[in-house]
């Protein structure tokens, strides 16, 4: 993954970089009133893909919509985990599905994750793909 657009491409390493990212991006106190946390998915274009983590006020598992009640971003908006890959976007998200499931067992912060009614992925212009739900 390329992080501040000067890394290596995130499968070269990817467990190791994406893992850094979100143990320094989830290791603040999370307000009360996240409830949920999507991750969003952009395509850059020019084979660069963006990912940001935003913490939500509601969670519905079968209403994408849940994921726009956002409370914070986590300054991830600003800094978002950025990679160069030559991909179509369904493998983008496949491959970030992947990784984010296995951050939830065993991640660093997986624990507070787990606590929250639930967790997508997805593009930020598609549906989200639930990776964790208490429902």
């Amino acid at each position: 993954m390329v992080q501040g657009r000067d890394s290596e491409c995130w499968m070269n390493n990817e467990h190791t970089t994406i893992t850094n990212w979100l143990d320094d991006v989830l290791a603040v106190d999370f307000s009360e009133e996240i409830t949920a946390i999507a991750f969003n998915l952009y395509d850059d274009e020019g084979d660069m893909w963006s990912l940001e983590v935003v913490g939500t006020s509601s969670f519905d598992a079968e209403d994408s919509d849940w994921a726009c009640d956002e409370v914070t971003d986590f300054g991830t908006r600003d800094n978002p985990f950025v990679w160069k890959e030559n991909a179509e976007w369904s493998d983008v998200l496949e491959k970030a599905e992947s990784e984010l499931s296995r951050y939830l067992k065993d991640g660093k912060n997986a624990a507070k994750l787990l606590k929250l009614d639930g967790v997508g992925v997805g593009f930020v212009d598609g549906d989200m793909e639930i990776i964790f739900s208490k429902q």
